[in-house]
């Protein structure tokens, strides 16, 4: 079941959470994976873009986690936690070579507020941890795929971009049963 919604604020959290409901009462994994980006000189950075970046990349995996804690807790057993991935960055752990002064910043924050949440939310038996992706082709990454792929590539260790499998296979091994006593991790 697909439900569109605006994650980037409180009340659009509310609202997927709503309609989650509708179909379970129990949410074993939630994926925190929407996210946004924008580059331009800092002296031309816009209070918009920091508005709209910390909005969907920090903001909303925040309030939509809250917004679904009541089917995390449903689902939740101390064998068998549910699960909270956040999806980070590896921009969040380096210094990125664009000026996404926004999007480096909220991803190292999400990677401390997952630490934060996990803290908080492992005594009811919901592990939160996080995937800290580098280089993946994506729609977000078109822009750097078209002028300076080689260049991506080259500085990646393994020489090569990151695929579905890769971020999928992270994931599900968070999500498995072999993570059960992992909390406030983040894998890049």
């Amino acid at each position: 079941v697909a439900v569109p919604e605006n994650i980037s604020t409180q009340a659009g959290c509310a609202r997927l959470a709503a309609a989650v409901g509708e179909h379970t009462d129990q949410l074993d994994v939630l994926v925190n994976n929407a996210g946004a980006t924008w580059g331009a000189d800092i002296a031309e950075y816009p209070d918009s873009a920091w508005d709209k970046v910390l909005s969907v990349n920090l903001k909303g995996p925040f309030h939509l986690t809250v917004a679904c804690l009541p089917a995390l807790r449903a689902a939740a057993t101390q064998e068998r936690p549910a699960r909270v991935i956040n999806i980070g960055s590896v921009d969040g752990m380096h210094v990125p070579m664009w000026e996404s002064y926004a999007y480096s910043s909220s991803k190292a924050a999400l990677h401390q507020l997952t630490r934060h949440v996990a803290k908080r939310l492992a005594k009811e038996h919901i592990t939160v941890n996080a995937i800290a992706p580098g280089v993946f082709p994506s729609r977000m990454m078109k822009f750097a795929f078209d002028s300076v792929e080689d260049e991506l590539i080259a500085a990646t260790p393994l020489g090569r971009t990151g695929q579905p499998d890769d971020a999928a296979g992270a994931a599900i091994f968070l999500a498995s049963p072999a993570a059960s006593w992992i909390t406030g991790a983040v894998l890049p």
